[in-house]
């Protein structure tokens, strides 16, 4: 039988005692608990609470005395519900924003499957990620935050999850803004466990697996502990074409019964079954490179398009809305652009071993491996004749392609006459056989190791207590996807016959030099046509490799410091030395610019270290007995951070802390803190790459030179630009060069604006510096005495941050420089302008521009978490024992400016809803549990600027779904299974992240315990 030991000892030994009856008394009545505040409930309903170390402080403490809201996910949780991983469990936290790994309506692909907490939606950066209380090594790829995904994290010695909402910094360091998340493991485990579980929805697909073995046990005399566990876990990808909602094919187009910006009409449409007309995967039929209907091949008035086996047959273009897209017909159906959700594949391994050397002093070890691969389907192979004049343009055809059937000859030559002459048709397509697979494959393996020793000592009537601990931890992660090379396909594309065989035309004319021996021809016409041979010629690897890596030592020391009125005052230190690299290594493909529109990407490495040191104050003014009036209980505590990082410089972060209790059951509760987060290896030193590209929206073009936040000031900065450069603003011909400044800029239209013709710079920037946020959290925990087993808890959120890291593009940097009075110069400088008239376009165009992180975001968040947990027992049992569990978060405020000048709110839309909800009822009684759960989604706005002037469907309907599940124990097997989503219900329209995609699901699993 799988058991957890405790033995009486002092030191380290006491310390797991007392954590395992705090955790024990929490459970009870073995149900699983969501608690807002841990507090332990007795069966008495006396309170009762030891002094362990929690997540929110490194002072040794009563677990419900926190000056900031906690919350924990407990392991029952994770069993009950049936969860296979930790991200599971963090999406049970209403202030976190799930990340889902699923593709919205936008075209963007499904993600790369790591999931990353992202507490109040601030971003998953600005989430501290702890394991154990250390902080782990970012797993993500680093085009952006420094992240750790929960996929990671074996759920075998999963003891619980304490998420700390709001600050941390002064504790843990950087990345605490929106608050910390702490993986907590098991203490010791021992006896043998194998737990297994499958899944499948109601329509049949969406399998799910998950294996898990994990094994302990004690040695000498109890001394010693080592427990292993071994994890497994499958999820399948999923296609837009799998659920109803996603299915439908829609988007917004143009919505030509629009009169203007007041008539209650919308200024776009809904379109349903949406497709790409203009190509597909058989190849549509162009007379000339251009996307009009006019356009198309024609016989006899009907368009044409290949079959798959490469013959003639009829085209329907569908309902022509405009350029690219229809309604029906038989072009490229928008659901097969990318995959609905990735496919997620994840190995864990996880060791924790102890070693009492004496009854003061302890060894512990934990050693961690994951491998992971998730498994997308991005955007792939078109060339179509939207593209035209690019590496991704039509193909171009005669009548000597020597592919083409006699028929097919005929028939086009029938339907466009010079075709017979020598003339091109332009076939525009979809390529699905092109290269051997079209899915996209992220990988990433994560090492750790720790090793620490930790003890106890007394000094007179002074208890103390040390750690001292060092880890190394290392990602080596990869992206890789079949490419296609430019110059292989223009040789493969281009075939003859020769001697009787088809072959590339390299091969069969009279330059020897020019030959490839390798190049094997490309059959476009159909869909499936092309060989195994032409496959492997023009097909290349390409992707990224990346290392992270994470050295950090720990020494930690706290304990008694003196005696006030109100109890002992306690302190802790703590010093901690950290080095980070990261190396980014594109494959030779992207190094050489192989594929796409030629970039060569560059092989970048970095890193920084970081000393710091922290301290914090445990301050009891006023406890029990002492008679003060409407106090209680008066506490107060202070924490201090001291950093000193090599690259992003000095920072000093504090958090100040106050618990009152004014009367009996009733607790108030605030902290006030500063906290930071430094720039990531990789927003430093990303791969840089140099593309052609658009700018983006220039403030200065006519169309937006009176937008803006500051108009005024708008208009002064570029007119002001304009009079210093007499050349800005004249036409490409030149004919408007004797204009003053105010006619040039009145009629500038930028054309890079639309078309790729600026040089845009993408990569890191080394001179980054710290984000800073200021951080007010208060509220209340009720707990009354006349209904033992009841906690009530809310709190109020407030985080301002400046500085913020923000992603810039060449026209936030535009919009920065001209929106500012006094811009700073580095801004203005990320881009510079065509000096004067090139023939092409007009002085003043942005010529070239930068793609980077930048300090200039401010971020402004209010809201509040609520909490209520309840636990009874009518009948004194004889009806079981009842768990009544609800947490909310009310958003009442999310506003986020990139460039510090504009500002975007988005509480109270899909990305930020007003409420969301939870619920849970859990009943036990015996060896039979059940649990139902209940998640509430807000009605909400589509979009921040929503309105029936410029959305179909500007308000979103709330969501409800419904999950029930239950275990039965029978001894040393425990039976479970559940229902999630049990009623079916579909996201809100038209959203299909708003809510859950993937419907009814069942799921049945099994745990041996010996």
């Amino acid at each position: 039988m799988a058991i957890s030991t405790h033995r009486t000892f002092r030191g380290p030994a006491r310390r797991r005692l007392l954590a395992g009856s705090a955790s024990a008394a929490l459970l009870a009545w073995s149900a699983p608990v969501l608690a807002q505040d841990d507090t332990a409930i007795a069966q008495d309903g006396v309170v009762e609470s030891e002094a362990i170390v929690v997540t929110g402080s490194r002072i040794r403490r009563d677990p419900s005395a926190e000056s900031a809201p906690r919350t924990v996910v407990e392991e029952g949780v994770v069993e009950d519900r049936g969860f296979t991983s930790a991200a599971e469990a963090l999406n049970q936290l209403t202030a976190n924003t799930p990340q889902l790994n699923q593709a919205d309506n936008s075209g963007e692909s499904s993600g790369s499957g790591q999931q990353f907490p992202n507490l109040f939606g601030l971003g998953t950066g600005r989430t501290l990620t702890l394991v154990n209380g250390r902080r782990m090594v970012t797993t993500s790829s680093g085009l952006g935050d420094a992240q750790v995904d929960a996929n990671i994290i074996p759920l075998g010695l999963l003891d619980r999850v304490e998420v700390v909402q709001g600050g941390g910094a002064a504790v843990y360091g950087s990345d605490a803004i929106a608050g910390v998340v702490n993986y907590v493991l098991k203490d010791e485990f021992e006896g043998i466990e194998l737990d297994g579980q499958t899944g499948i929805s109601s329509r049949g697909d969406y399998h799910t697996y998950s294996l898990r073995g994990t094994a302990g046990t004690n040695f000498a005399d109890g001394r010693g502990n080592v427990a292993v566990d071994l994890g497994y876990a499958k999820s399948p990808i999923l296609q837009f074409g799998d659920r109803p909602l996603s299915a439908l094919g829609r988007l917004t187009v143009t919505n030509p019964l629009d009169t203007g910006p007041n008539d209650g009409i919308p200024s776009v449409r809904e379109l349903l079954n949406a497709a790409f007309w203009p190509f597909n995967a058989n190849g549509v039929l162009f007379n000339t490179p251009a996307p009009f209907t006019t356009s198309l091949v024609q016989a006899d008035g009907v368009p044409l398009q290949f079959a798959p086996d490469g013959s003639l047959q009829a085209f329907d273009p569908g309902n022509d809305v405009g350029i690219p897209f229809a309604s029906g017909g038989d072009g490229f159906s928008y659901t097969d652009l990318v995959g609905l959700r990735t496919g997620v594949e994840r190995i864990t391994g996880n060791l924790i071993a102890r070693y009492d050397i004496s009854d003061t002093v302890t060894v512990r070890a934990e050693g961690l491996y994951a491998r992971t691969e998730g498994d997308e389907i991005p955007q792939g192979q078109s060339r179509s004749i939207l593209n035209f004049g690019t590496y991704a343009g039509p193909v171009q055809f005669n009548i000597a392609n020597p592919f083409l059937s006699d028929e097919a000859r005929a028939t086009l030559s029938a339907a466009k006459p010079g075709f017979a002459q020598g003339a091109p048709i332009f076939l525009s397509k979809y390529f699905f056989d092109l290269t051997p697979s079209n899915t996209q494959t992220n990988k990433a393996e994560t090492y750790r190791g720790v090793l620490g020793v930790e003890g106890d000592f007394s000094a007179g009537w002074r208890d103390f207590y040390w750690s001292v601990s060092g880890s190394y931890a290392r990602v080596d992660g990869a992206q890789r996807r079949w490419d296609v090379d430019n110059a292989k396909y223009a040789n493969a594309i281009d075939a003859v016959t020769s001697g009787g065989d088809i072959v590339c035309a390299i091969n069969a004319d009279d330059d020897p030099s020019n030959d490839d021996p390798a190049c094997a021809p490309i059959n476009p016409f159909g869909n499936g046509n092309v060989s195994a041979a032409a496959q492997q010629y023009v097909s290349v690897r390409a992707g990224l490799d990346y290392t992270n890596e994470q050295v950090d030592l720990l020494a930690t020391l706290g304990g008694d410091l003196f005696e006030l009125p109100g109890g002992t005052a306690q302190f802790s230190l703590a010093y901690e030395h950290r080095d980070e690299s990261v190396d980014f290594i594109p494959l030779e493909a992207n190094r050489l610019g192989l594929f796409g529109g030629g970039t060569m990407e560059q092989a970048q490495s970095g890193g920084y270290n970081t000393d710091e040191i922290s301290g914090e104050l445990l301050i009891p003014i006023v406890d029990y007995g002492m008679g003060v009036p409407l106090i209680e209980m008066l506490e107060l505590s202070a924490a201090g951070r001291y950093v000193d990082n090599s690259i992003a410089g000095k920072e000093e972060v504090w958090d100040l802390g106050l618990r009152w209790r004014p009367v009996d059951g009733v607790t108030l509760r605030a902290s006030r803190s500063r906290n930071f987060r430094a720039p990531t290896l990789t927003q430093l030193f990303a791969p840089t790459s140099v593309t052609l590209d658009s700018a983006g929206r220039d403030p200065c073009d006519a169309d937006r030179i009176n937008n803006g936040p500051n108009p005024d000031v708008r208009y002064a900065n570029c007119l002001a630009l304009f009079e210093a450069n007499p050349g800005f603003g004249v036409d490409a011909d030149g004919a408007n060069a004797g204009d003053s400044a105010a006619e040039r800029l009145a009629g500038f239209q930028s054309p890079t604006e639309n078309f790729s013709r600026a040089d845009i710079t993408t990569g890191g920037n080394p001179d980054l510096r710290n984000e800073v946020s200021d951080t007010l959290t208060y509220g209340i925990v009720v707990q009354p005495a006349f209904i033992p087993g009841l906690t009530i808890s809310a709190d109020r959120i407030e985080i301002d941050l400046e500085d913020g890291l923000s992603p810039f593009t060449t026209a936030d940097f535009a919009a920065a420089c001209y929106d500012n009075v006094d811009p700073d110069p580095a801004v203005c400088d990320a881009f510079t302008r065509l000096a004067s008239p090139d023939g092409l376009s007009p002085g003043g165009t942005i010529l070239t521009g930068t793609t980077t992180t930048f300090n200039a975001g401010i971020v402004k968040y209010r809201g509040e978490v609520y909490a209520i947990d309840y636990s009874f027992a009518p009948g004194d049992g004889a009806y079981g024992r009842f768990h009544v569990g609800a947490n909310a978060t009310h958003n009442t405020l999310a506003t986020t400016s990139v460039t510090g000048e504009t500002f975007v709110r988005t509480d109270g839309t899909i990305q930020r809803p007003e409420w969301q909800g939870r619920f849970n009822l859990d009943w036990a009684d015996g060896p039979v549990r059940v649990s139902y759960q209940a998640f509430y989604l807000d009605d909400a706005k589509a979009a921040p600027d929503a309105t029936i002037e410029n959305n179909p469907n500007p308000f979103i309907d709330s969501n409800l779904t419904h999950s029930i599940s239950a275990q039965l124990d029978a001894g040393a097997m425990t039976f479970r299974f559940g229902v999630d989503n049990f009623t079916d219900e579909e996201p809100s329209y038209p959203q299909i992240s708003y809510g859950d995609i993937l419907g009814r699901r069942f799921w049945v699993g099994a745990k041996i315990r010996m």
